[in-house]
């Protein structure tokens, strides 16, 4: 039994392992890697199911893949998640709808018995963290800049301030155009007299392009060479990194709730 979990789990590492390098270097990742992972790790999973001979195996298998699938294809018709990682979460199902057993005998409470929701709320937990990524890219950027974050955009709400420097960051108009990843948090509000710069909190794939029209009909002095944008986060890198927590710590969530109630 062992050996066909440590095959999944081989499987699991080569193919989200080659998809998160390809998400990094392009944001894209082929479909190829989904056609041969799904299918590959459902044979086994059958294979495994039917060694076990046990109907408890069926049965939460059937509600996990469910469970997955309705919220991996939820999330990626609300804009939430793309097709890649959508496609990531309904292939994990099949190869893992629950906890693997493993030689190293990781049993503890913080394991959720949807194995695949595990890797899912790790994986939003760690994307959070680029957060931290972006404060401090702002941070550096100012320092070496000397520069205003916001300059030209001293009169745009506290808030959406805030919610840019959290989410973005500056960077040069030529990279702004040359990388499809990147989103532009400004635009070009059109009012008598002149354009206006302006913030865009909730930036949209369908209007990179005329954002970057606009933005091209201002001259680059008025920007000083750089403009807030958003990148396109790998989050298949976060998949496969909550993937791998997931098999060592269980619920990230669960398992930090835990390490600090101690201190209490």
């Amino acid at each position: 039994m062992e050996t066909i979990v440590y095959a999944k789990l081989l499987l699991s590492f080569v193919f989200l392992g080659y998809a998160s390098w390809s998400d990094i270097k392009t944001r894209e990742v082929s479909n190829k890697i989904w056609i041969f992972y799904g299918p590959l790790g459902l044979l086994l999973t059958l294979f495994e199911g039917i060694l076990q001979k046990d109907t408890d195996f069926w049965i939460l298998f059937g509600i996990s893949v469910a469970v997955t699938w309705i919220l991996a294809i939820t999330l990626f018709y609300v804009g939430a998640y793309g097709g890649a990682d959508a496609k990531a979460f309904m292939c994990l199902a099949l190869v893992f709808p629950t906890c693997p057993q493993t030689a190293w005998k990781i049993q503890h409470s913080t394991f959720h018995m949807l194995f695949p929701v595990t890797v899912f709320t790790n994986s939003i937990l760690l994307a959070a963290l680029s957060v931290i990524y972006m404060l401090l890219r702002n941070l550096f950027w100012k320092l070496g800049e000397g520069r205003k974050l916001f300059n030209g955009l001293e009169k745009e709400p506290f808030w959406k301030k805030i919610l840019t420097i959290l989410c973005g960051y500056k960077v040069s108009i030529e990279k702004l155009r040359e990388k499809d990843f990147y989103f532009p948090l400004e635009d070009i509000e059109e009012r008598e007299g002149g354009g206006k710069r302006v913030i865009v909190v909730f930036p949209r794939d369908e209007d990179r392009e005329n954002i970057l029209k606009r933005l091209d009909r201002i001259e680059n002095d008025a920007f000083n060479g750089y403009v807030w944008a958003s990148p396109g986060l790998p989050m298949l890198v976060f998949i496969t990194l909550g993937f791998i927590a997931a098999l060592f710590l269980g619920d990230l969530i669960w398992f930090l709730v835990s390490l600090f109630s101690g201190f209490f």
